[in-house]
């Protein structure tokens, strides 16, 4: 097997034996298709992955975009990569076909992208930013926003941003101070400053269409105050057709660590006072309609972190097998040939670090993504009620988690290396700047942490919490009936963590109503820790169980890929777990250490 092809195999594994997606076939909106079609599309993908978006991946670090003139230049393998995109019909995979899209389950469409971010995940950002933005469109805007927008970016010819950080106010959105003020024709006359737009200016599509959080001139102060608008950099005429340029510039670059591919930049609206936005969904109500990618992004964002990770392990396992240096413990004959470092067990303990949390993350995205498609097709409308709950409570986690832990990835990749990994020269250390922006990203992980343990797990007095640990609990129960020893001795030790983080959840969700609130937020990074663990546990234990239940009929290759789930499987239980339980120790105590610090004793 190939280098990168082993993702290509991880992922039909995920997708049919452990998240039964071919069961997908037979609800109404999917039965046009058949695994087989799955396959097809994400073979394509794969080779559209490898031939236009990996070979570039590092010249575009090496060559960042440049501002000049008011103009951002990004490289033209980007615009070549993105058509071979539009004619994979990328953008619309997911889309009805009356939409023009594939139609394809969003878990499947979702496994393609992997292949895109383990590939080049500042060219995929591009796509990414435009098919979450049709998406608000298409939800949220009149039959013309439809029309004059979205299709444009569901085939492509169009690209989008989100336009939301303005420089004083960060993450704190409430803060925004771009204003929208009313105009005689139905439209509004922008005016303010955004930062770190990705892709907010560059000349590789017809259009740009940012959409932009605003407040009105009778804007409720705070978050209930802001509104959304369709900020299109070229006014678009009734027939479709481009008209003039829209009072829309940039002003600068940002230059950052990693994603250097893709422009970050200032973008001011209305330095002339005719910048003209379109009121896309209700006013006051653009933050709801923004959190509709919003969400979507965070769920991405996981999944681009756990394939950067993943390509870093890919990278690091392959030069480890190549790699000849020093002897096994006990050879002290120097005549003697060197090994490869693979054979060395404190490189196997690194390696198999790395491929326990990216499986894991891409397990936990995977699952995410299954859970959507549960929300718009499941049988009934309390399964599709439970998987929204589901979802919610889960996407937090599938953000934060494998941006924290899949990075980690990145980082022992790059210890495997030894003092190559640390140089520009092998690819490890830019995956590695890469993948340092998605802790930041969409909503730092301490964000993320504060809207799971305060908003998420208490919501619907706990109900979604309860259904998560319901769904685990099932798991549990089939798997102490496995064929082998090693899958029901791995489901009674999560099982304990289980059982104690439901009796410490609900001590939590009461304590919120107490003066110890804030007490109980300032350990929600620890909270989201434990609870990502012990999810990605609970998926290593349904791949294990999968795993038990083929190995014994299967040779060579396929034995081995069997073989290496089980036995990562029994790693991270094993050996991450008891670091979460520890954790949960902490939890228990509540002390009070963060809120009493002081500022003056940093």
């Amino acid at each position: 097997m190939l280098l990168r092809e082993a993702i290509l195999k991880d992922l039909e594994f995920l997708l049919y034996d452990v998240f039964a997606t071919e069961e997908l076939c037979g609800r109404e909106k999917f039965r046009e298709h058949s695994k087989e079609g799955f396959n097809e599309f994400l073979d394509s993908a794969f080779k559209v992955s490898e031939k236009y978006f990996l070979p570039y991946r590092s010249a575009s670090d090496e060559h960042e975009p440049t501002f000049s003139a008011g103009r951002v230049i990004v490289r033209p393998e980007i615009k070549t990569a993105l058509a071979a995109l539009a004619d994979l019909g990328m953008f619309a995979a997911t889309q009805d076909t009356e939409d023009g899209g594939l139609q394809l389950p969003w878990c499947v469409g979702q496994a393609a992208m992997a292949l895109f971010h383990s590939s080049n995940v500042a060219t995929t950002t591009f796509a990414f930013l435009t098919m979450a933005g049709s998406n608000v469109i298409l939800a949220h805007g009149t039959e013309e926003q439809r029309r004059l927008y979205a299709q444009p970016m569901l085939s492509g010819r169009f690209l989008g941003t989100m336009d939301l950080t303005e420089p004083q106010a960060g993450s704190s959105l409430g803060d925004i101070r771009t204003s929208a003020v009313p105009a005689a024709d139905g439209t509004f006359r922008l005016k303010g400053t955004k930062m770190y737009i990705s892709a907010g200016d560059h000349e590789i599509s017809e259009n740009i269409v940012h959409l932009v959080l605003a407040r009105l001139p009778d804007a409720p102060p705070g978050p209930k105050g802001i509104s959304l608008f369709i900020v299109p950099k070229y006014l678009v005429n009734a027939d479709g057709t481009l008209g003039e340029h829209n009072d829309v510039a940039v002003s600068g670059i940002i230059h950052k660590m990693g994603w250097r591919g893709i422009p970050s930049t200032i973008v001011n609206y209305g330095d002339s006072n005719c910048c003209i936005g379109y009121l896309l969904g209700p006013p006051h109500e653009g933050l709801a309609c923004m959190f509709h990618m919003m969400n979507e992004a965070r769920q991405i964002i996981g999944l681009a972190a756990s394939m950067l990770g993943y390509a870093a392990y890919l990278e690091s396992l392959e030069y480890a097998r190549n790699r000849p240096q020093g002897r096994k413990p006990g050879n002290r004959d120097l005549k003697s040939p060197q090994v490869n470092i693979v054979e060395h067990p404190d490189v196997k303990r690194m390696l198999l670090m790395q491929k326990a949390y990216v499986e894991g993350g891409l397990a936990l995205c995977l699952y995410g993504a299954r859970l959507a498609d549960d929300v718009g097709t499941a049988g009934s409308e309390a399964e599709r009620h439970d998987a929204k709950l589901l979802l919610s409570l889960l996407t937090p986690v599938i953000k934060a988690w494998p941006a924290e832990y899949c990075l980690q990835a990145n980082y022992l990749a790059i210890q495997v290396y030894g003092g190559y990994g640390y140089s520009r020269e092998y690819p490890v250390e830019q995956l590695y700047r890469d993948n340092r922006l998605n802790p930041i990203h969409e909503g730092t992980n301490g964000i993320q942490s504060l809207d799971l343990l305060g908003r998420k797990v208490p919501a619907g007095d706990g109900r979604a919490f309860g259904l998560l640990i319901a769904a685990i609990r099932s798991t549990l129960v089939e798997t102490t009936k496995g064929p082998y020893r090693t899958v029901e001795a791995m489901a009674n030790m999560l099982s304990l963590l289980v059982e104690r983080i439901t009796e410490r959840t609900s001590e939590l969700r009461g304590a919120l109503h107490t003066e110890a609130r804030a007490t109980v937020l300032s350990h929600a990074s620890i909270y989201m820790e434990v609870i990502g663990h012990v999810v990605v546990g609970w998926l290593w234990l349904r791949q294990a169980a999968v795993a038990a239940q083929r190995i014994g009929n299967t040779v060579g290759e396929e034995k081995e890929f069997y073989l290496g789930k089980l036995h990562t499987a029994r790693y991270f239980i094993t050996y991450e777990l008891p670091l979460a339980a520890a954790k949960l120790d902490v939890l228990s105590n509540l002390d009070p250490m963060f809120t009493d610090m002081e500022e003056a004793w940093l």
